[in-house]
């Protein structure tokens, strides 16, 4: 879905506003349009969460003209500073987990802020990040304050993978490749394992399963500079030391072996928090 829309979770807070620059970013290697979404979640019927203005009485016409106009504004600037892209945004109204899957339908990417204010508090703290996540129908990608978004602007930094010979980490390969191709970066593609009673004996077939995996690619992305590394330690730990050097990491929603069950416990959880650049959690459609 190349020429889908990036959809960003935008609700005005710093988080989100070092969300959508990665999507500019994006869409400036991948030509694709960016829509941002703000997502009002009512807590009660006499008050609404929202940035900007104060707590009203629902349904508040007024609060809802000044969040479409912080929208409108800042997709006004984004179009401007980015002349060449087609850029909008629009308000949605519900639960942010759930009208972000929804819209992710019609999207070639969604991304996220880590965190941030109104509808989006806490987005990542707990079950809405692993929702959001497992259950969008687009890759997602969570971009920390502060994680990655200079190598990200800079086109510095490579793309690493996290592969285990699952199909999500097969699609999650072809993402990351196309990914790395865009932006005329190395791939470093990752394989965990742990070494049986003959130790490193097993190497050789390990890799071997890594490099038939990576063929089509190669073939595809002949220009594409490739490094295999077999990582003798727990999924969490090698994810998130490549993250060190690289501008973006992107894993399958769920694996087998190292990686299985991702995005159901604390390996996901953990790469989210604590990566030193943006995750794409890639899932088959």
């Amino acid at each position: 879905m190349r020429d889908a829309e990036i959809l960003v979770g935008y609700d005005g807070s710093t988080d989100a506003s070092v969300a959508l620059g990665w999507a500019l970013e994006e869409a400036r290697h991948s030509g694709q349009p960016v829509r941002l979404a703000y997502v009002f979640e009512w807590l009660t019927v006499a008050s609404w969460v929202g940035p900007g203005v104060a707590p009203g009485v629902w349904p508040d016409d007024t609060a809802r003209r000044q969040v479409e106009e912080l929208v409108r504004k800042a997709a006004a600037d984004a179009a401007a500073a980015n002349p060449g892209l087609r850029i909008t945004g629009e308000v949605y109204d519900g639960p942010p987990a759930l009208v972000l899957q929804e819209r992710s339908a019609e999207a070639g990417m969604l991304v996220l802020g880590s965190r941030g204010h109104g509808g989006f508090g806490g987005l990542l703290a707990g079950s809405t990040a692993i929702s959001v996540a497992a259950h969008a129908h687009c890759p997602v990608v969570v971009v920390r304050d502060g994680a990655g978004s200079a190598p990200a602007d800079a086109s510095t930094g490579r793309v690493a993978v996290g592969v285990d010979g699952s199909g999500p980490s097969l699609v999650a390969l072809g993402f990351a490749a196309e990914r790395a191709a865009q932006r005329q970066v190395p791939l470093r593609v990752l394989h965990a394992w742990t070494p049986g009673p003959g130790g490193a004996a097993g190497v050789p077939d390990e890799r071997a399963a890594v490099e038939q995996a990576l063929e089509p690619w190669r073939r595809t992305y002949p220009d594409l500079a490739v490094t295999v590394d077999l990582v003798p330690t727990s999924p969490a730990a090698m994810l998130i030391e490549s993250s060190r050097d690289a501008q973006l990491v992107v894993v399958g929603s769920r694996g087998r072996g190292g990686l299985a069950g991702m995005l159901l416990g604390s390996v996901s959880q953990q790469l989210i928090q604590h990566s030193n650049c943006p995750v794409a959690v890639v899932r088959e459609r």
